[in-house]
């Protein structure tokens, strides 16, 4: 079942990389098993909706990578068939409401942990002024 699940999960990665490539002309870069894949999907669309078209690919891709991997027999089923619609259980996502803010006056503010607490102004003038008597006592 290991290598059921890896394969699937490449043939679908690698599919999605394959079809992105076909929509920006690079799909001759591609190796010639992509091109081969690619070409089936296209035929396949002709035939099919789209979304079928890829699940069609994307199994016969996993058929090949499930062999390529040393997986012996019929390859395994690991996608389950989901038996409701799948968006029955989507929820509409919603934005926290937002958190007030604490209003507090100048200065009573409370700071909680590794928060540095302001020097008050005073505080700063105060150095500032010793800043620049210093200097100029000094070039004196």
């Amino acid at each position: 079942m290991l290598i059921a699940r890896r394969a699937d999960t490449r043939a679908r990665a690698d599919f999605a990389t394959w079809k992105m490539m076909a929509k920006l002309n690079g799909s001759s870069a591609l190796p010639p098993e992509a091109q081969e894949f690619l070409a089936s999907y296209k035929n396949l669309l002709a035939q099919m909706s789209e979304g079928e078209a890829t699940e069609a690919t994307i199994g016969a891709i996993y058929r090949a990578y499930y062999a390529e991997m040393g997986g012996a027999g019929a390859p395994p089923d690991v996608r389950p068939r989901p038996a409701e619609p799948a968006a029955d259980n989507v929820t509409a996502f919603r934005r926290p409401a937002p958190k007030p803010k604490k209003a507090a006056a100048f200065g009573a503010a409370t700071f909680g942990g590794t928060q540095k607490r302001p020097l008050p102004v005073a505080l700063i003038f105060a150095c500032l002024v010793v800043v620049y008597v210093g200097i100029r006592l000094y070039w004196r």
